[in-house]
């Protein structure tokens, strides 16, 4: 769960009621802080997870929920009365009535998986998929289209010689998922590690290719650009001698491991010959073999913000049905499409996230207003304002309405409100506390940092580089106290906040400052005769793309894809704005 972008996605899912962040805490053997070496909006949690103990998790937290009923069966058809759902019908020929229905059918629609020449209907392997609902959805209609998708090959750990591998430990001071107290840091951790294609590897590989229904056109599906198979991956880049592959544990009760960036569709001899040609694989016996997955989806440009369709009332759609791709992009999904229906059948105005307010609403805006042509994946350089939705302020920006909607509890709400608190005060000591240099200079020398002149402010030394605020501490006896008063529990997210906001504000004040301009002129009309093509400060794909969608606002023209934020300032200036 988690990983660059999608770690902030499972925070905010926390932040606004949602349990995958406990859920993932609960099951969690490692956890990983990637791209530390960035800048914080990089910053993306990522955790192991035990399978087993996950989805155990997850069905023993569901069913201790009041009012909540659980029934296993196929959802074969919909009810529809007038334009509306009024329930569903089952494979069991139950009819179940209901006032909203919220479809999160993953890859089961139509599914069908290849192994080389061997293909066969499922919605995984060893689980049947959903036949039926597709083509009712389809007679309503609903545009249906295909996507494809590959899982790798799960491997016997007492079969893998990991001696011959590097080692992936976890962070040496691990953190956690959820904001909420009820879980805590892990106390010892399962390590990944990482293996490498080579050369031989990617020869067998091509062995496989005549077989390959990727190759052969017997996938019709467009599988995700930047998750590919491995066969599309050599293929695509040639040039490269080998390829990382990540070797994952599945749980600490199991031997079974997962070779991620191992995706394959190709026969199974082909695969299991070109997994034997990995350093430290040579032995390697296999669980399961890799497989593609075809799957129907319906175009996500059919659905309103809040994620109902516009076909029929009170239906939402959620997850890989809106061709997405992710736990994490299913997840917050899910959750939009709950409380929307909720509010729908309260008479409630929907609940909209803004791209400004959070990655939930980037997807969703993506989604909505672009449509997808392959699975849709979550990255950070989709998100225009990702200095302001950083993963550590996830609970701060959207506890508050959580809390409105009901679902953060007062406790949440308190805690959120407590440490906001802590915040502003670290900045405020660490923005007027002075240093002089004899306070100073032995402590900046031992940190290979330029000595003092003259007294300087705190804030000051902390704009270096090479200087953390937990660093810091150890010069000013003041800050330390300060520090020291905050809550063990909460201690750490105040210093991490406290040091983003200090360190970052110019870039932050000035990403607030586009996000609120780009607001005040979301209904701004752009008249219909603009010539694009003349306005040559825009880019050139701007001025392309502009031309060809010829948007009627400025908040619709923000969202296309390639015109960028300073294509948007052009444009209002150019308006006389």
């Amino acid at each position: 769960m988690g990983g660059v972008a999608k770690g902030q996605i499972v925070r905010e899912i926390d932040a606004l009621g949602g349990c995958s962040g406990i859920m993932t805490d609960l099951s969690m053997i490692q956890f990983r802080m990637l791209n530390r070496s960035k800048g914080p909006a990089m910053w993306s949690p990522r955790a192991q997870c035990d399978k087993a103990l996950f989805s155990a998790n997850w069905r023993r937290h569901l069913e201790l929920i009041p009012n909540l009923s659980l029934w296993q069966d196929e959802v074969v058809d919909l009810a529809i009365e007038e334009g509306t759902v009024v329930g569903v019908k089952t494979r069991m020929q139950i009819s179940i009535p209901a006032r909203a229905v919220v479809l999160t059918n993953g890859t089961f629609l139509n599914g069908k998986i290849f192994i080389g020449r061997t293909s066969f209907s499922g919605g995984r392997i060893g689980e049947q998929p959903s036949l039926g609902l597709s083509d009712r959805l389809k007679e309503i209609g609903f545009e249906v289209q295909k996507l494809k998708t590959g899982t790798p090959v799960r491997i016997d750990g007492r079969t893998i010689d990991f001696s011959r591998l590097t080692e992936q430990p976890g962070d040496d001071d691990p953190g956690k998922f959820s904001f909420s107290d009820k879980t805590a840091p892990l106390s010892s951790q399962k390590s990944c590690y990482l293996a490498y294609t080579n050369l031989k590897t990617h020869d067998i590989l091509r062995t496989g290719f005549a077989d390959s229904p990727m190759f052969s056109g017997r996938i019709q599906g467009r599988g995700p650009r930047y998750c590919p198979s491995i066969e599309d991956k050599i293929e695509r880049f040639a040039g490269k001698d080998r390829h990382q592959l990540f070797v994952e544990p599945e749980g600490l009760s199991t031997n079974s491991y997962y070779l991620n960036g191992f995706s394959s569709s190709l026969p199974l001899e082909v695969q299991l010959a070109a997994l034997h040609s990995i350093d430290g694989f040579e032995k390697a016996v296999i669980y399961k073999p890799g497989y593609a997955i075809e799957y129907d989806y319906f175009p996500p440009t059919q659905l309103k913000y809040s994620l109902e369709t516009k076909h029929v009332e009170n239906l939402y759609f959620a997850g890989q049905i809106n061709g997405t791709t992710g736990y994490e992009e299913a997840a917050c999904q899910g959750l939009m499409a709950g409380i929307n229906a909720v509010l729908k059948i309260r008479g409630k105005s929907p609940f909209v996230l803004l791209r400004s307010q959070a990655y939930i609403g980037v997807l969703i805006d993506d989604l909505v207003t672009k449509g997808v042509d392959e699975p849709y994946r979550m990255f950070t350089s989709r998100a225009e304002y990702r200095i302001l939705l950083r993963q550590d302020n996830a609970d701060i920006r959207l506890t508050p309405l959580s809390h409105n909607l009901g679902l953060a509890s007062d406790e949440r709400m308190r805690r959120v409100e407590e440490k906001s608190s802590f915040i502003d005060k670290v900045v405020d000591d660490v923005s007027s506390f002075s240093v002089l240099p004899s306070e100073a200079n032995d402590f900046l020398e031992l940190h290979r940092s330029a000595t003092l002149q003259q007294k300087v402010k705190l804030v000051n030394l902390l704009m270096r580089p090479e200087l953390s605020l937990a660093m810091l501490r150890d010069l000013s006896p003041a800050l330390d106290a300060r520090l020291r008063a905050i809550p063990d529990g909460m201690r750490d997210e105040v210093q991490l906040s406290a040091e983003v906001l200090l360190k970052y504000s110019r870039y932050i004040e000035k990403e607030r400052e586009v996000a609120d301009k780009i607001l005040r002129y979301e209904d701004f009309p752009i008249k219909s005769d603009v010539d694009f093509r003349t306005i040559t400060a825009l880019s050139f794909e701007a001025r392309e793309k502009l031309s060809k969608v010829r948007p009627q606002t400025i908040g619709q023209a923000s969202r296309i894809s390639g015109v960028s934020p300073a294509d948007i300032s052009v444009l209002l200036i150019s308006m006389g704005c």
